[in-house]
Order: structure tokens, then C-alpha cells, then sequence
């Protein structure tokens, strides 16, 4: 249906007044409410699939190093395949790799830079193939022996299906966007329970941006997968600490800080590490469909020694959370680990980062807090806390997500009073990563094709300037007008929606002041036309409202 000019005696606020009054009455409003609902729908499945991936991975686990037919959940720790289980991985790996062959390259990889890849370039449309061959073809190299886990693969397959169900949808790009983060984090929320660290790891990793536009949805969405975690996997904590942790005193906080400075150089030395193998399988004289299966066998080769290092192994950061564990039990937990995934991770196989980053992480600082103890037995430092600030402080070093870091480690263990070590450590961290580093593990790959990632929130000027400020005296007969304090976004919009390039502007007695157009709002926005037309093109994208 055809819009009807905006008379020339009232302004863009009070034409939108004058329409149906309801109790959403602005249009952005009820485009907010509808992607809402569009978003919580979306989280229900994806707590669905979540569990199903969970059921996938412990299916070929229990295949392939017990012989067994279930789904109820075992570590391939206690496997007696002996020399087999250095075949096992690379068998995985082959899979994977002709996977991604004949399926989806997409597949290859962790996930979450590939989701920000397609944010940042493709208008966040992932293939919907991915959807399906993601959680697939991870779960066979998890289960195969594979050392990632299950929230990686459920992130990526979240993402792809909020890009699906936005692709079938007549919506803007930034909508579909939003339903990309939404569904990312909401399975992130359904494995861990962390409603809110997975909106902050929307904020921080792939929306850039903190709007109720976008928060709205996500939150909805990061809740309703919560929800199904405590239907589907239980209420516990994730990660359970065996003794309540205690108050830290001020000079065991130094030394947590000290832990997460340290922390902070080593991510740098792990990401750059990660990338290094990863080069050093891109130079290999062969093609990249045998890599994962090369990887396998160093995965496998590692298993064989140190069976810990096999699977998702979330029972191993419950195990050095707990305390319990020796020096040289850790040491070498968090060495082979990082070895197999970092082998595993370059060889381009399916996979995740977290769970590994996480037992890596809580490796380092239960080593740490031994020294520590050895050094300042006075301070007052815990080893399971020690560990808990180690797991969170790697993560805030590698992949710069630092309220994320924060937050997740108080909701999967649920000790509030490790907030200030927790603190204290993740900003080390953080610093440290940010001035020695260019890129993170999320960012390096995406930055070698040419992907810039924002680094920070820039004002959008568009809602700064007003149609006052540039417009150019002349007459506005026949045009559609705007007030002279509309912003400079809101008469884009009514640009897009009248289909011109011009609109007359008049003050508030209705007397026509001037004309502003495109030309105008480019010069104001310091901006490209190419770049000013993809604004407009998304903004047209928006179901238009029916005349009152």
C-alpha cells in the first residue's frame, strides 16, 4: 500500500502520533516485540537440539571405545582399546575432513569466528546446511576422542539456525543479526546454564553494540535456553566446588593478580601457539581434507599416554576445581591438553574452544596457587580458587571477552565470593593480552582474510545531527516533510520508506525552511555512498505500517 505524503504542517514526532494509538505504538517497538518472540520460539529448539547434541557425542563416544549402543554419558578415560585409540581420533578426523569436503568448509574450525565472520561480511547469512553438518561432524570428532566440547559446536549450529529462520523472514540485516546472537547464546545458556554470561558474550563478541534493539531479544532468548538447561540437564552447577570458597584477604588478592598477569602472557603465547600449528598445517604438500586426520593421530598418541586429555573432559575441571589433585597430576593435565587441542584445533577439524580453554586455564592457575603457596604462605591463597581465576583469566586473555570471563565463572560454580579475585585477575589479563596482541583466538583467523572487527562502540552521528543542521534553504512543494529537530536516522528512514532523495524540512510553526537530501546526510555523516545506500537498503527491508 501506498504511504501517504507526511503534510507539510507537522513534524515526523507528531505524524507518528497521529497514527493508531496502541500500547507499541512506535513501529521500531513492535519490529523489537515480534523478534522477541521470533527469538524465544527459536532458543526452545535450540535447548532441544542442544540436549540432542549431548545425546550424539555420548552415542559415538559409547560406540567407539565401548562397543555399546547409549547415550548415557561416559568418559573414554576408562576405555581398554589400548594401541587402537591412537587410530580412533585420526578414523574421526577423516570423516570430519571429507565432511567438510563434500558437505560445508564451514564446518572446519570452532565456530564462533566463523559467526562473526558472516556478521561482518555476509550480512549474517549462514548456510542453512550448516545447521545440520556442524553439531554432526562434531560430535564425531568429540566423540572419537576429540579434546573439545559440546558448547562450541551447539554455539555455531545456534547461530546458523537464528541466520536460517532470519533468511525465510522479510527482515532487515541487523534483524537477522540479532537472531544469529540470539540463537548462538541461547545454546550457550542451554549447555551451561549462564544466562548472563551469554548475553555479555553476545555484547562482546557479536553484536558490538549494546541497544535494547538487541538486548531484548538476546536476554529473552539467553533465559529461555537457561531454562532448558535446568529442564534438560539439571539445576547443579556446572562446575561444582567441592568447600565453599572464602572472602579473599587484600594480600591474597595481590597475589591473584599477580596469577592473572601471568595468565594474561601465557594467553598470548597459547593464541599465538594455536595459529603457529595452524600455519604449519596450511604448508604441508598435501590436501587440507587429510589435516584433521593427521591431527587425530597426535590426539591419539597423547590419549594413549594421558587418557585425561580424551573428550570433552569437563569432569577434569570439576577435578582441579576440587583441589584434590597433585602438582604433577596438574602439570601435566594442563600440558598434554593444551598440546591435543592445539594439534587438533590447527589441523581445521570441527571443534570448540571453551571447554579446552577452561581446563587449560584452571590447569595453570591450580599450578600457580601450588607456587604461590610455596612462595607466600602467609597471603592466604586457595588452590581451588586459584583454579577458578585461572580458568576465567585465560579465557579473558585469549579471547578479550572480559565481563563474559567474569560472569561465567560465578554462574557455573555459583561462589559470589570470588568476584574480586575474579576481578582482579581477568583485568591482569586482559591488559596484558589487549597491549601485546593485535588479535585474539576469535579474531587472528578472520583478520588474515582481511575482517576488521570493531574494537570499540562508535556513536552512530546519524542520531546526532538533526535535519536542521543540514539542510539547504529552498521551497518543499509536493515533498514529504520533517521537522527541523528529526534526526538525521529518522528521515533516513522516511527516505527509505517514500522511496525519494529529498525531504522538505520546516520549524515548528510549519513554515518550510529548507530541503535536506542523501547528499546532505552524507557530507554530515562522513561517510561513503556505498555505505550510506546499505543503510538505506536495510532500512527499506523493514515491513512497512499500514495507513491509519
Amino acid at each position: 500500500m501506498k504511504i501517504a505524503p507526511i503534510p507539510v504542517s507537522v513534524n515526523l514526532a507528531e505524524s507518528f502520533k497521529g497514527r493508531k494509538r496502541k500500547v507499541f505504538s512506535s513501529p521500531a517497538k513492535r519490529r523489537i516485540v515480534v523478534i522477541s518472540l521470533w527469538a524465544v520460539l527459536l532458543s526452545m529448539g535450540i535447548s532441544v537440539v542442544a540436549r540432542l547434541l549431548v545425546y550424539l557425542i555420548n552415542l559415538v563416544t559409547n560406540l567407539c571405545f565401548y562397543g555399546q549402543f547409549s547415550i548415557a554419558e561416559r568418559s573414554p578415560v576408562e576405555h581398554s582399546l589400548g594401541l587402537f585409540v591412537i587410530i580412533l581420533p585420526a578414523l574421526g578426523g577423516l570423516v570430519v575432513g571429507f565432511m567438510a569436503l563434500y558437505g560445508s568448509k564451514a564446518i572446519r574450525g570452532h565456530g564462533i569466528p566463523e559467526a562473526m565472520e558472516q556478521i561482518l561480511t555476509n550480512r549474517s547469512r549462514i548456510k542453512p546446511i550448516i545447521a545440520f553438518l556442524k553439531p554432526v561432524s562434531a560430535a564425531i570428532s568429540i566423540g572419537t576422542g576429540g579434546p573439545f566440547g559440546a558448547e562450541g559446536p551447539i554455539i555455531a549450529t545456534g547461530g546458523a539456525l537464528g541466520s536460517t529462520l532470519g533468511q525465510f523472514m522479510s527482515i532487515s540485516d541487523h534483524e537477522r543479526k540479532i537472531l544469529l546472537a540470539a540463537g548462538a547464546t541461547a545454546g550457550m545458556s542451554t549447555i551451561f546454564g549462564t544466562p548472563l554470561a551469554a548475553i555479555f558474550l553476545a555484547i562482546e563478541l557479536l553484536l558490538f553494540e549494546f541497544s535494547a534493539r538487541s538486548l531484548i531479544p538476546v536476554a529473552l532468548a539467553c533465559i529461555t535456553g537457561a531454562a532448558g538447561h535446568h529442564l534438560l540437564f539439571g539445576s547443579e552447577p556446572v562446575f561444582p566446588v567441592a568447600a565453599t570458597i572464602t572472602e579473599a584477604s587484600n594480600s591474597a588478592l595481590l597475589v591473584y593478580s599477580l596469577i592473572g598477569l601471568i595468565i594474561g602472557l601465557l594467553s598470548v603465547v597459547i593464541t599465538k601457539a594455536v595459529y603457529w600449528i595452524e600455519d604449519g598445517f596450511e604448508k604441508l604438500p598435501i590436501h587440507w581434507v587429510w589435516w584433521p586426520a593427521i591431527g587425530g593421530i597426535a590426539v591419539g598418541v597423547i590419549g594413549f599416554f594421558v587418557p585425561q586429555t580424551l573428550g570433552v573432559g569437563y569432569e577434569n575441571i570439576t577435578h582441579v576445581l576440587s583441589g584434590n589433585l597433585s602438582f604433577i597430576a596438574i602439570l601435566t593435565l594442563c600440558t598434554f591438553k593444551f598440546l591435543s587441542w592445539a594439534i587438533s584445533l590447527g589441523s581445521g577439524t570441527s571443534g570448540g574452544t571453551l571447554a579446552p580453554l577452561l581446563t587449560i586455564g584452571g590447569a595453570l592457575g591450580a599450578v600457580l596457587g601450588h607456587v604461590m603457596i610455596y612462595f607466600f604462605p602467609e597471603a592466604g591463597v586457595s588452590v581451588p580458587l586459584a583454579a577458578l581465576v585461572g580458568m576465567s583469566a585465560l579465557f579473558a586473555g585469549a579471547s578479550r571477552a572480559f565481563i563474559t570471563s567474569i560472569i561465567f565463572a560465578l554462574e557455573t560454580t555459583l561462589q559470589s565470593n570470588a568476584l574480586l579475585p575474579l576481578l582482579a585477575a581477568c583485568s591482569g589479563s586482559y591488559c596484558l593480552s589487549f597491549l601485546l596482541m593485535e588479535n585474539t583466538i576469535m579474531t587472528e583467523k578472520i583478520a588474515r582474510r582481511g575482517t576488521k572487527t570493531p574494537h570499540s562502540y562508535e556513536p552512530d552521528w546519524l542520531e546526532k545531527w538533526t535535519a536542521g543542521d543540514v539542510c539547504q534553504p529552498s521551497s518543499v512543494p509536493g515533498l514529504a516533510t520533517v521537522g527541523e529537530h528529526t534526526l538525521l536516522k529518522e528521515a533516513m528512514e522516511v527516505m527509505a520508506l517514500e522511496k525519494t532523495d529529498r525531504l522538505g524540512v520546516i520549524n515548528s510553526a510549519g513554515t518550510p525552511i529548507g530541503v535536506i537530501s542523501q547528499t546532505d546526510i552524507i557530507k554530515a555523516y562522513g561517510r561513503s555512498q556505498e555505505e550510506f545506500t546499505r543503510r538505506e537498503r536495510h532500512l527499506s527491508t523493514r515491513p512497512r505500517q499500514k495507513q491509519a
